[in-house]
């Protein structure tokens, strides 16, 4: 029984050195990150809400790795060096994004040798230019233009509407907030000039600022395209 015992320890040793060894593969070092962005402006979205996907040559990796886009339009991943192919899917986000001679999601290849600032270049339905966001008396005002970017019949949409969103963190969304101010977009007279206005409540605890961002919902798609995060004191 001794010689047994002998072996089951040495068997429990191997496992655990091959476990161990496991353990210590070095962890993905190169960092792959970049924006949403459309001839220098950012694309502002909801966050975690729209996602991309990238794919690996040469290991038989059949599924993607899935990532989402920060509020800011960011996304970052760890990885290792290799070469892939980034896409972002059909009928994802508030914007246009390539697609082949198929009709199928076009890719972006990545020579991935170390970390790397890859900008994904799309083409928003609309852009929110101009904003300026402020408060007073309990409330917070914005007031800012749309500017129409796709204008083709066969590919052009509506808008559905223009929100004001604040909220007591810098996350601010649909999702995301305390108080929110909706105009129809058959209620907008003059895209150059639109002003929103919302009373922000009670807050507990109580706190002399909030976070504010306008968002445009498109007719049609999901998801809305927003202006940059500001932080009001009101």
């Amino acid at each position: 029984m001794k010689r047994n015992y002998r072996y089951i320890l040495l068997f429990l040793a191997c496992g655990a050195a091959a476990a161990c060894s496991k353990d210590n593969y070095k962890a993905p070092a190169a960092i792959l990150k970049g924006r949403l962005m459309y001839k220098g402006d950012s694309i502002g979205v909801e966050r975690n809400q729209v996602p991309l996907q990238l794919y690996q040559y040469g290991f038989g990796k059949i599924g993607p790795i899935n990532g989402t886009f920060s509020q800011e339009g960011a996304f970052s991943f760890s990885l290792f060096a290799g070469d892939y192919k980034l896409i972002i899917p059909n009928g994802q986000g508030p914007f246009l994004w390539n697609l082949d001679a198929n009709g199928n999601p076009d890719s972006v290849d990545v020579v991935l040798k170390g970390s790397q600032t890859l900008d994904l270049e799309v083409t928003p339905y609309y852009l929110i230019k101009n904003t300026s966001i402020s408060g007073g008396s309990g409330a917070v005002t914005a007031n800012f233009s749309v500017t129409k970017v796709i204008n083709d019949p066969a590919t052009a949409k509506d808008i559905e509407r223009v929100t004001l969103y604040v909220n007591k963190t810098q996350f601010v969304s649909g999702a995301d907030n305390i108080a929110k101010t909706d105009l129809a977009g058959a209620g907008i007279t003059d895209p150059s000039n639109i002003s929103l206005n919302v009373t922000v409540p009670a807050t507990y605890p109580a706190q002399s600022y909030v976070y504010a961002r306008v968002g445009l919902k498109i007719a049609g798609v999901e998801d809305m395209i927003f202006s940059p995060v500001v932080k009001v004191t009101y």
